[in-house]
């Protein structure tokens, strides 16, 4: 998996000096010197979402790899797999949530293909859904969806998600996460938060809604949605 060999990278995205600073100040810092710092399964918990496919232990190979190369690990070794699944309950989901929200931020430029519309800053909202880990925990969490095919339920407990995107970087600036249960419609209305003026908001035709609108419009951002075949506006 040479693909993986460039995990390192992610304290360039991610600066160490940034990762320690959320870390603290979600009361995650280790007490005493562990062989995973809280740092490092930050880093790892990313690397783990970037190549799924990948098992937790050659993720963390490689993760290693590119970090010893950049002085920051000395002659630290992979542990057993037991270990990241304890360092992963240890740590949380809260650091990664804060991370995100510190670095999420638009990324294009006026250069970068297309980002903009006549000045406009273009972006998107949409929801999608993804299987996750069949177990009780998952399913209290996120539920299944039922079977189209009969009576049954799904293999799988899933995860459902709206995010707001820069079109022209398909960089993430803000995303809403709950069980497949919860509608598109009601985690696209907490996005809001992200927008203002100087914006092009695109949408599909399931989000038009007198709500949802106004709370998009009173932004200041401008929006262009697309309409259902069946409602018929005044011109």
């Amino acid at each position: 998996m040479s693909e993986l060999s460039g995990l390192g990278l992610l304290t360039w995205v991610y600066p160490p000096g940034l990762v320690d600073r959320v870390v603290a100040a979600c009361g995650c810092a280790e007490q005493r010197r562990r062989l995973l710092p809280a740092r490092l399964v930050v880093y790892f918990v990313l690397g783990l979402a970037l190549f799924s496919p990948a098992p937790y232990l050659e993720v963390m190979r490689h993760l290693v790899e590119g970090l010893r190369g950049q002085g920051l690990l000395g002659g630290w070794h992979v542990l057993a797999k037991s270990s990241l699944f304890r360092a992963r309950q240890r740590l949380g989901c809260e650091p990664l949530r804060v991370l995100f929200a510190t670095t999420a931020k638009p990324m294009a430029t006026e250069v970068t293909p297309g980002a903009f519309w006549r000045g406009l800053r273009l972006l998107a909202v949409d929801g999608t859904c993804w299987d996750v880990a069949d177990s009780e925990a998952n399913e209290a969490a996120f539920g299944r969806p039922g079977n189209g095919r009969g009576p049954g339920r799904s293999a799988f407990p899933q995860v459902r998600m709206a995010a707001l995107v820069e079109v022209g970087s398909q960089a993430v600036l803000d995303a809403e996460l709950a069980g497949c249960r919860t509608g598109e419609v009601t985690l696209v209305g907490r996005l809001p938060r992200s927008l203002g003026p100087g914006q092009l908001v695109l949408a599909d035709r399931e989000f038009l809604g007198v709500p949802l609108w106004q709370a998009f419009t009173a932004t200041g951002a401008d929006l262009l949605w697309r309409v259902p075949a069946n409602r018929v506006l005044p011109v």
